[in-house]
């Protein structure tokens, strides 16, 4: 109990994994809510793979009147193998619980950053079945009796892991075995080369950039082929140099309050030749299923007009990662009759201002109490 909240860790089985030897269970989460009281809504925060059992907005809600699970699909903290059929099991884990344990009236599903249009997949697929298998493995079982959500919330939510990956993507890259290699005309960094950038420049930036996303998927299906041929399974992958877009160097690109140059991770010119980044390390099947272009569900426009549930979609002004363009973008395709854009101060993760968090709490939950009594 912290204050006047109550706090419960939740750990359950999904549809496809049990609990492991050593006693932890695939989905794990904390579950807050206003103390001696049942609160009718509840409100799961979901991430295909960033660890949301302690979300910044779970105290926030929780203390103005909603339950709040924080909750993690089998894959928090390690996408590499991660398929989107098995991720979106685990949300439907967390959403039982909340109705059938914490015995809420209805769920308000809450995406934020890449939890945006991973939850929107879970609300088409669970009210619209649109969801098509992905290569040639059929789906999980269990995808067609998903609990649906009452409402949508999306915070900081980007156009979908392919897209916001494609956006990311050094086109030149030359080689993907050497992350060294590189083509200076398509150099964000290359010398001489200052924002503002040249609009036919930039033209040929994202040409390259989808291309590369697609060069990828092409080596991943023909690898997959050559090892089944050979009778081998899966196999890892590196993706290297997945921090350039320009939008984080060219203020004058996407403008808002952000500071430049910068992404989410720090300097982009750093981050950009540095280990870390999207899709860095990834499995024949889990490119496919979350990361290609061409073949993965979670991009905006192919989940996006299923929401028909009253839906919040909320920019963050200073965001570094998610630009002012893609959440215009984000609403639009909303299928909802009932939708709202709003833009708040603050960065990513709205750390700052000093309020920002506080700003964001009372604007959803007023916005939920306009159409559901708290």
């Amino acid at each position: 109990m912290t204050g006047r909240l109550e706090q419960r860790f939740v750990a359950l089985p999904s549809g496809t994994a049990e609990r492991s030897g050593p006693g932890g269970h695939p989905c794990q989460g904390s579950y807050l809510a206003p103390s001696g009281r049942r609160p009718r809504f509840g409100v799961l925060a979901c991430h295909p793979s960033v660890d949301f059992s302690e979300h910044y907005l779970g105290p926030l809600l929780a203390a103005r009147g909603l339950g709040f699970l924080g909750w993690n699909t089998r894959y928090r903290g390690n996408d590499s193998t991660l398929l989107v059929d098995h991720a979106l099991l685990d949300v439907a884990a967390g959403v039982r619980w909340l109705l059938e344990e914490a015995r809420v009236e209805g769920v308000v599903l809450l995406g934020n950053s890449g939890g945006g249009t991973f939850l929107a997949a879970y609300q088409a697929q669970a009210t619209a079945g649109i969801l098509a298998p992905v290569d040639d493995r059929p789906f999980a079982p269990g995808l067609d009796a998903l609990p649906p959500g009452v409402a949508f919330v999306a915070v900081a939510a980007h156009l979908g892991r392919p897209d916001v990956l494609t956006a990311w993507l050094d086109p030149s890259v030359t080689d993907e075995t050497d992350p060294s290699s590189t083509d200076p005309a398509l150099d964000l960094w290359a010398e001489g080369r200052q924002p503002p950038f040249d609009p036919a420049f930039l033209a040929r930036y994202r040409a390259a950039q989808e291309a590369r996303n697609r060069r990828i998927t092409a080596w991943v299906t023909a690898e997959r082929d050559r090892r089944r041929a050979r009778g081998e399974g899966e196999r890892l992958f590196l993706v290297p140099r997945t921090w350039a877009d320009p939008r984080m160097v060219d203020a004058s690109l996407d403008p808002s309050n952000r500071p430049v140059p910068a992404c989410l991770a720090g300097d982009p010119r750093r981050a950009n030749r540095s280990a870390f980044g999207l899709a860095a390390c990834s499995t024949l099947r889990s490119w496919l299923s979350q990361w290609s272009l061409q073949t993965s569900p979670l991009r905006a426009d192919r989940v996006l007009p299923y929401v028909g549930v009253p839906s919040l979609v909320v920019e963050a002004d200073a965001d570094t990662g998610v630009f002012p363009s893609d959440v215009r973008r984000f609403t639009e395709l909303l299928g909802s009759a009932d939708k709202e854009y709003q833009v708040l101060p603050g960065d990513h993760y709205f750390r700052q201002p000093a309020d920002a968090r506080e700003q964001l709490a009372d604007r959803l939950v007023a916005w939920l109490e306009a159409r559901f009594p708290l």
